[in-house]
């Protein structure tokens, strides 16, 4: 779980950076890759949170 957590505060970073390089450059790189990288974290998370839900709710016989 720590590890999911560093990736967080890394990828929040790292959109927040490319934000900032937005806005000091003027560069529309720097905000495709901010937005790519927003899209492609939480299609990650949702995906993590959807494991650890069916993880809840699913009934495994061992």
């Amino acid at each position: 779980m720590w590890l999911l957590r560093l990736l967080a505060v890394l990828t929040v970073l790292a959109v927040a950076a490319g934000v900032v390089l937005f806005v000091f450059t003027r560069d529309r790189r720097y905000l495709n890759f901010a937005w790519r990288l927003f899209r492609y974290s939480l299609l990650v998370a949702l995906l993590v949170f959807a494991l650890m839900i069916i993880e809840r709710v699913a009934v495994i016989p061992v």
